[in-house]
Parts: C-alpha cells; sequence; structure tokens
C-alpha cells in the first residue's frame, strides 16, 4: 500500500518510502545470466544474495543494470576458469538485514545448493543504516540515537546468521564472499542534526554521528568473514577514497583504509574516522589519479553507476529476468585482472573488488593502477 506516500527517488539502498513514518516496502529484483564462453564444456554458477545493489537498481521497478556488481565478478570469474558462468541474483530492493536473510538467503538456499554452485555472495544492512538515518533526519526536540544502535546490531546479527546459512547450505569447496558498505551521501550528510544532542545541548554534525556507527559495522562484516570462512569485500575502502596518496602517508589512500585483519574494532574505527578521516571523499567524485574523478553514484546518490545502459527486463508479476550472451570484455581485454573500465564505474568497481578477493584467483597486480585510457562513455 503507497496511499499517502510515493516511493523515495533512491529506493534507499533498495526500497524505502518516503514517508519516514511509514514501513518499508520491499519487491524481489531477480535475475539470471549467463555469460556464454565458445568451447565451454561446462557452466558454473555463482549465486548472489542482497539487496538492490546485487540487484543492479536503475531506476525502474521491472529492469535492472545487466552489469551489476554480481555479473562483473562472474565476467571476470568465466575469464579465469575458462568456463561459462551463470550469476543468479536473488534480490529484494528494499530489504533490511533480516529480510534478505529470511526470504532470499533461507527461503531461496536452493539456489546455492545445486551441484554447480561454485561461489557464492552475499551483502547487506544498507536499508538499516538509510532508515536509521531517514528517522534521525526527522528528529526534532532531543534525539534518539536508538535508532543507529539498532541498526549495527540487527546488521550485525543477520550478518553472522546469513554466514552460518551459507556455511551449511553452499556445497562444499565453494567460495563465499561478503561486501561490507560505502557511506552513500557522504557530502549531503555533513550538516547539522534538527534534533538537540542531550550531552552537548545543542544540533551535532549527522555524518560525524552516523560515519562510526557505518565503520563499526563493516568492521564486524569483515570480522565475522574472518571467522567463518568468507572473504571480505571491502566496497568501503574502494568507493570513499582516492586511488592516490591525497596525504603524503606514501600509501594510495584507497589501499590505506582497508580492513586490516586482526586489527581491534576500536583501532579500525579512529583509524577511519580520525587518523584517516581527511582522507575520506564522497563516492561521487572518486580519484583514480590527481587530476581525474569517476562518478560512483547514480542521481538517487545512493545506488551505484553502471557501465553500459544494457538492462535485463522483470516479469510484471514474478520479479525476475534471465538471459544470455558472451562476455562483454572477451579475455585480452582483461589485463592484470581489470577490464578497461575497472574503475570508472560503481558496480564495475565493485565487482572488480569481489573477484580480487575470491580464493583460488590469480594474484593480480596492485589495486590501484593508472587509470583505463578507454573512454567513460557507455557504448551505443
Amino acid at each position: 500500500m503507497f496511499s499517502r506516500c510515493t516511493w523515495s527517488r533512491a529506493l534507499a539502498l533498495t526500497a524505502v518510502l518516503a514517508c519516514a513514518s511509514a514501513p518499508a516496502t520491499t519487491i524481489n529484483q531477480n535475475t539470471s545470466w549467463t555469460l556464454q564462453r565458445p568451447g565451454s564444456s561446462k557452466t558454473l554458477r555463482v549465486v548472489a544474495y542482497g539487496d538492490s545493489l546485487y540487484a543492479g537498481y536503475n531506476g525502474s521497478l521491472f529492469s535492472v543494470a545487466k552489469r551489476a556488481a554480481p555479473l562483473v565478478d562472474g565476467e571476470y570469474l568465466a575469464s579465469e576458469w575458462k568456463a561459462s558462468v551463470e550469476v543468479v541474483r536473488r534480490a529484494r530492493s528494499g530489504a533490511r538485514a533480516d529480510d534478505v536473510y529470511t526470504n532470499k538467503i533461507l527461503a531461496e538456499k536452493s539456489f546455492m545448493q545445486a551441484s554447480n554452485t561454485r561461489g557464492v555472495t552475499f551483502e547487506m544492512c544498507g536499508n538499516d543504516y538509510l532508515q536509521a538515518r531517514t528517522a534521525l533526519t526527522g528528529q526534532r526536540g532531543t534525539c534518539d540515537f536508538g535508532v543507529l544502535d539498532t541498526a549495527l546490531a540487527q546488521c550485525t546479527l543477520y550478518t553472522e546468521k546469513a554466514m552460518q546459512a551459507i556455511n551449511q547450505y553452499a556445497p562444499s569447496g565453494a567460495f563465499k564472499v561478503v561486501a561490507n558498505l560505502y557511506y552513500p551521501g557522504f557530502a549531503a550528510d555533513d550538516v547539522p542534526t534538527t534534533c538537540m544532542d542531550t550531552q552537548k545541548k545543542k544540533p551535532v554534525n549527522k555524518r560525524a554521528r552516523f560515519l562510526p556507527y557505518l565503520v563499526r559495522s563493516n568492521w564486524r562484516t569483515c570480522h565475522l568473514a574472518e571467522q567463518y570462512g568468507f572473504a571480505c569485500a571491502d566496497v568501503f575502502a574502494e568507493f570513499m577514497a582516492a586511488d592516490t596518496d591525497t596525504n603524503g602517508d606514501g600509501r594510495r589512500d584507497s589501499e590505506a583504509l582497508r580492513y586490516v585483519p586482526g586489527e581491534s574494532e576500536s583501532a579500525y574505527v579512529t583509524r577511519i574516522t580520525q587518523t584517516l578521516g581527511a582522507t575520506l571523499r564522497d563516492a561521487n567524485t572518486h580519484l583514480v589519479d590527481a587530476t581525474t574523478s569517476y562518478d560512483y553514484l547514480q542521481s538517487d546518490d545512493v545506488h551505484p553507476t553502471h557501465y553500459s545502459s544494457a538492462s535485463i527486463s522483470l516479469g510484471f508479476l514474478t520479479g525476475t529476468g534471465s538471459g544470455a550472451g558472451a562476455p562483454d570484455f572477451a579475455d585480452t581485454r582483461i589485463v592484470d585482472g581489470k577490464n578497461p573500465q575497472w574503475n570508472a564505474w560503481g558496480h564495475e568497481r565493485m565487482g572488480w573488488k569481489l573477484s580480487d578477493v575470491t580464493p583460488g584467483i590469480a594474484p593480480r597486480a596492485a589495486t590501484a593502477s593508472p587509470r583505463s585510457t578507454a573512454p567513460r562513455t557507455p557504448p551505443p
């Protein structure tokens, strides 16, 4: 029921109603796309569970971007494995972590139980934090930061449950990858709250309050991954800092942000929010060298941009679409594990990172390289 409210322009990292007091609304956006390689005698499957990030939300309820991160990941894997790869995306736009866990990972576990499943990846929690941010933004009087505490607790709980379930149902030997979260609206959130902090007796900066929660959540995601045998794709590091050294510490900023196994949660939060806080940048202006930046977010300031305008249509009643075709980038165009557009688009960067951390993938060159000379303009 939409009644007095309308769909938000961002679908809130998947699909949240613009009316802050209304319940979130979700919608299935499922796809299956087979990357066909000539002469391949087998087809391997990669299953991706998540919300609109993995769905490839492109502003439509009845189509999604073809080259969303899971398909980009699958294309790299097909090149590595020299096999056709079916990329199954079971996504629920608008879903919070508990919804993704219950209605996708558990309810649709059969997709990862297939004997040809070679890998499973998932992401969640974006809507938990966006809804908490929306609730905080609408507050007047005394601020209730409990909405942020709840989002962090729920994300931690269901991220662990998701890993436990995937370990139970995925075939033995299948690789497993989880992606953490970037910060959509990083620049826009640099404003005071409309409510009063009880300790400071005045409004506080919304980004300063929100950032530590997101960073803490990302640490927990990658830390849980270590415990449960998952690789962690640190999307926050790939999106939120330049691929150059802007602070003179001898490391590329995006590299310096990365999660470090064994680092404590408090040390990680301090490193990201304070020590390296000045290097954080809005993903709308991601610097790939000293003078060139690319926009990693769509006009909604939430969802990643995607290379090419190709889309996958979804059934009106089923919310499901499928297709097949050759990879967009031939093996000869993938150099050092990167296609020519790897760092020019949000979904390309995320998909590259998913493949980069996949166990068994051949060693690659340094994760940041000079920007591609290929044009960013989508092909006709």
